[in-house]
């Protein structure tokens, strides 16, 4: 079992969704896959729609209520199901989405985006059906999707033809492909710098890539026995990733390796015997994983330490007799801090809609905790996308969560300015509308100039 350890996040708890605090009423998407059925950022999240085509709702977090078909705008633009989907993590209203039509698009949500008002009520407005950028160049299915931790403008994608791609969504570019994948990709993740990143396949190989070469490194031949999807995370700038999956008996366990040496897993911690896959969700700041069972209800939570027994369990987390179809978890900045709010992840279930699951650190005093709280990944991005393909390697950019600090790298931040394809034309069309008017000013006082 998971020993208990002096931990100043030992009595973690959260305490079970309020119904008017969580997002109801819409009919989830049916497809299937390894993808974790919901996203967010630190103003909003996304979760696929059942229908045809495309649609996505994106809810903003303090606007809880009921989605009504036909009158809450969504998101709709693809012509096949919504697969997954990646918010920016340098801009919070940038969402990059993977669809069966092979496509990847990326859309901006406006900054008046109230799908649903502050009694909870939807409110009719338009779809947003034109993204800002296409990217082509999968030929089959597109599965996952993850932006890169440091650089602006970079994404990885997988699909269903075996290969994962590297883009640059500013130039719309692909800048490289991977096609040494001998089966489907079931997940993929970026390490803290983002020099390399990890797949697992359903022939339970778990690879490591170099991102910039894509080449491949390293290779776990086979991290678990069982048949059941495997899932991997790097664990900071330990040295060290976890991979979950099941047992050879269908038990589902979590294995600690140590990348100077893949040969054999350093540790081997045993969960249950549950059949959901196990869906890891790691918070770099506090080294606290939240473990999530599809089709379970409870969250187990540990912390996870560089040297044995590397898991310490913590509180019970939460229980509930609901099961869960997907999971994801906020950036650090869309928390409320003050309020010792360590966590918060959103439990996505067929029957009760969107819960959002609040994470607290009991404290006596209403003053900013600094040791449960440290500077966070920041949304200025640490180089750019030509940078990081020339070599440039860095750790994510900080900022202080404390809200009276007097530095905030967030609001420093420059976003890169996207238009779709009709903002441009109008803007042309205006200027030329101009450009004819100062013409005839010109012409009517007798000045003569260069046309």
């Amino acid at each position: 079992m998971l020993k208990f350890h002096s931990s100043k996040f030992r009595h973690v708890y959260c305490d079970p969704p309020k119904t008017e605090a969580c997002h109801t009423g819409f009919r989830l998407s049916t497809v299937t896959g390894d993808q974790q059925y919901i996203k967010a950022s630190a103003n909003y999240f996304a979760v696929a729609l059942f229908g045809g085509g495309g649609q996505v709702y994106v809810g903003r977090h303090d606007r809880p209520g009921r989605f009504m078909e036909g009158s809450t705008p969504t998101l709709n633009g693809h012509s096949g199901s919504i697969l997954d989907f990646e918010w920016n993590p340098f801009d919070d209203s940038m969402l990059a989405t993977a669809s069966e039509d092979t496509t990847i698009k990326i859309w901006n949500i406006p900054e008046n985006w109230e799908p649903i008002d502050k009694k909870g009520i939807s409110k009719s407005g338009d779809d947003i059906v034109e993204s800002l950028v296409d990217l082509v160049g999968h030929s089959k299915k597109v599965n996952l999707l993850k932006f890169h931790p440091t650089a602006s403008n970079v994404l990885l994608s997988t699909s269903s033809d075996s290969t994962c791609k590297i883009w640059d969504i500013q130039t719309a570019c692909e800048l490289s492909t991977f096609d040494g994948m001998d089966s489907l990709c079931q997940d993929i993740v970026w390490d803290d710098k983002g020099d390399n990143y990890a797949t697992t396949c359903k022939d339970k190989a778990v690879r490591f890539i170099d991102a910039r070469t894509q080449t491949e490194t390293q290779k776990i031949v086979q991290a678990h026995d069982g048949v059941k999807g495997v899932k991997v995370l790097y664990m900071g700038e330990t040295g060290k990733v976890i991979t979950t999956g099941h047992s050879r008996q269908s038990g589902r366990e979590v294995k600690v390796w140590d990348l100077a040496n893949l040969s054999a897993p350093v540790h081997t911690e045993k969960i249950d015997s549950a059949a959901g896959v196990l869906m890891p969700m790691y918070d770099r700041d506090t080294k606290v994983i939240y473990l999530c069972g599809k089709g379970d209800g409870n969250v187990r939570t540990c912390e996870f330490t560089e040297k044995k027994p590397y898991f310490h369990k913590l509180n019970d987390g939460f229980r509930s007799t609901t099961s869960l179809k997907g999971v994801c978890m906020l950036p650090k900045r869309g928390l409320n801090i003050m309020a010792c709010e360590s966590a918060r992840l959103l439990k996505v279930t067929n029957e009760a809609g969107v819960q959002p699951l609040h994470f607290h650190v009991p404290r006596k005093s209403d003053a900013f905790q600094t040791d449960i709280f440290p500077d966070t990944a920041s949304m200025v991005p640490a180089h750019t996308a030509e940078e990081w393909m020339q070599g440039s390697s860095k750790l994510p950019e900080t900022t202080s969560l404390n809200p009276t600090a007097k530095q905030n790298s967030q609001a420093n931040g420059k976003k890169n300015k996207f238009q779709t394809m009709s903002s441009v034309t109008a803007e042309l069309k205006k200027a030329g509308e101009r450009i004819k008017y100062l013409e005839s000013q010109l012409d009517g006082a007798g000045i003569s100039y260069v046309k």
